[in-house]
C-alpha cells in the first residue's frame, strides 16, 4: 500500500524565491538508464563540470524529489542505486557499499566513499515516512541488511564496526572517504582518519531505520535495536566539556580531534533522531551548544564554514591554483548544503520556525545575483562571502528547499 504525499510543490502561497527553486530542482534530475532498469534515474551533483556522485545524490534526493512531491522520482533513483550495492559493473558483490562517484566515461563506478552508504538510509527513510510505499521496502530490505552486515564485519578502506564502543570506524592513509574529500596528487587534505562524528550519527539513524523497516516487513529486528542502542550508549565520547561542543573525529592517529568543524550539527539535525523520532545522541543542553557554537564561529551569511577561523589551518579565500584551491576546499570555506542543516538543528532545540526561517532569506537574494535561478556550491569564509565552485549545485538547493518546509510544519 502506498499513500501519496502532501506536496509542498502544489501549494499556492509559497514566496516567490521558493517557487524559482523548485524550478531550479527539475535541472539536476537525469535519466541513468542500465540494461535491466531503461527508465533508472540519478542526480547530478552540480553545473558545469560534476556527474552524478552517490553521496550527493542521497543528500539531495528528499529535497529534489520528496519536498517537490515528485515520490516517483526519488523511488527510481532508490532502485537504480539499489543495483549498485549489490553488483556493480563486474560480477563480484561491492562489499555493501554505494558507488561514489560514475566516471564520466564506461561503466565502472569508484566504491571510495564511508558516507553515501549511510546517507543511502536516509534517503529511503524520508521516502517511507512520505510514502509507506511497503513494495519497495520490501524489494530493497535485502540490500539494507547487507550493507550492514558489511560494515559490522568490515568492507573497504578499514570501514567497520568497533565492537568495543559500537561506533564505526572508517580510513587507511592515502585516501579520503567523508564528504570532506580534498585530494591533490598524494595530499590528502582532511584525511578524517578514526570515528567521524558524523559517520556515527548516520550509523546509528541507519540503525534505527533497519530496526523501524524489519518491524514493518515482519522480520527479525532485535539486533538491529541492540546495535544502536550500544552506539547510542557510546556516543557521548564525541562531546569535549572543556570546549563546549564536539570533537570532529575519535580515535584518530593523532587522538580525538579538537578542531571546530560543521559535521557535528548532524548530531542535531538528522530528521530521524530528536523529541518525534529516535532518542536523541545528546541531550538537549549539548546539542543547544552545538548549534549556538556552529551558530557564532561557522555561520556566514549562506551557509557553515568548514573550519572555524580561528584554526591555524583555516583559510577564508577559495581561489589560486588546484592546489590552493583545493587546500582551502574544506579548511574554511562555506558551503550552502550545510545552510540547511544548521537550520533544521536550530528549529530542533529552540522551536522557532520564524527565526529559523530567517537564516535561509540571504539565499533569495544569492538566486538573483550569481548563477541566476540557482544556489552556488561554496563560498569564502571571509566577507564579502563571494561565491565560487559550481554556480548550481543539487544538494545546496535541495537542503534549503528542505529547511523552508520544516520551518513551515
Amino acid at each position: 500500500m502506498r499513500r501519496e504525499p502532501s506536496a509542498y510543490a502544489h501549494q499556492q502561497d509559497r514566496p516567490a524565491w521558493i517557487e524559482r527553486l523548485v524550478l531550479a530542482a527539475d535541472q539536476f534530475i537525469v535519466e541513468r538508464p542500465l540494461p535491466d532498469a531503461p527508465n533508472g534515474k540519478t542526480i547530478i551533483a552540480g553545473y558545469h563540470w560534476f556527474g552524478d556522485w552517490g553521496r550527493d545524490t542521497m543528500i539531495s534526493l528528499p529535497g529534489l524529489t520528496i519536498v517537490t512531491g515528485r515520490p516517483e522520482i526519488a523511488r527510481s533513483i532508490l532502485l537504480t542505486f539499489a543495483k549498485y550495492v549489490v553488483r556493480g559493473a563486474s560480477a563480484l558483490p561491492n562489499r555493501g557499499m554505494l558507488p561514489n562517484r560514475f566516471p564520466d566515461a564506461g561503466d565502472v563506478p569508484e566504491y571510495n566513499t564511508v558516507d553515501a552508504t549511510l546517507w543511502y538510509f536516509e534517503a529511503i527513510r524520508s521516502y517511507y515516512d512520505a510514502t509507506a510505499d511497503d513494495d519497495l521496502l520490501t524489494e530493497l530490505f535485502p540490500v539494507l541488511a547487507e550493507i550492514i552486515d558489511w560494515h559490522c564485519r568490515g568492507t573497504r578502506y578499514n570501514i567497520h564496526l568497533d565492537a568495543s564502543d559500537g561506533l564505526l570506524y572508517a580510513g587507511e592513509s592515502g585516501v579520503q572517504l567523508t564528504w570532506m574529500d580534498a585530494k591533490v596528487d598524494d595530499w590528502v587534505v582532511t584525511p578524517r582518519i578514526g570515528k567521524p562524528i558524523e559517520i556515527n550519527a548516520l550509523w546509528y539513524c541507519a540503525l534505527r531505520s533497519i530496526s523501524k523497516f524489519a518491524r514493518q516487513l515482519g522480520k527479525p529486528y532485535k539486533e538491529y535495536e541492540a546495535l544502536a542502542d550500544r552506539t547510542l550508549a557510546k556516543f557521548s565520547r564525541f562531546w569535549n566539556p572543556d570546549l563546549g561542543y564536539c570533537y570532529d573525529v575519535l580515535d584518530s592517529p593523532d587522538g580525538d580531534d579538537p578542531s571546530l568543524r560543521p559535521n557535528q550539527i548532524f548530531a542535531v539535525s538528522l530528521p530521524g533522531i530528536g523529541e518525534k523520532g529516535y532518542a536523541p545522541l545528546l541531550t538537549l543542553d549539548r546539542q543547544r551548544c552545538i548549534v549556538d557554537t556552529c551558530g557564532r564561529h561557522l555561520l556566514t551569511s549562506h551557509g557553515l564554514r568548514s573550519l572555524a577561523p580561528n584554526h591555524p589551518q583555516y583559510q577564508g579565500y577559495y581561489g589560486g591554483r588546484q592546489l590552493q584551491r583545493d587546500g582551502a576546499y574544506h579548511q574554511g570555506t562555506t558551503w550552502g548544503w550545510l545552510l540547511g542543516s544548521f537550520v533544521l538543528a536550530h528549529l530542533q532545540v529552540y522551536h522557532n520556525p520564524t527565526q529559523a526561517r530567517q537564516f535561509l532569506a540571504p539565499m533569495a537574494h544569492h538566486l538573483m545575483a550569481h548563477g541566476l535561478g540557482s544556489c552556488s556550491e561554496i563560498f569564502d569564509g571571509d566577507a564579502p562571502m563571494t561565491p565560487r565552485g559550481c554556480i548550481a549545485q543539487a544538494w545546496t538547493v535541495a537542503e534549503v528547499l528542505r529547511a523552508w518546509v520544516a520551518t513551515e510544519q
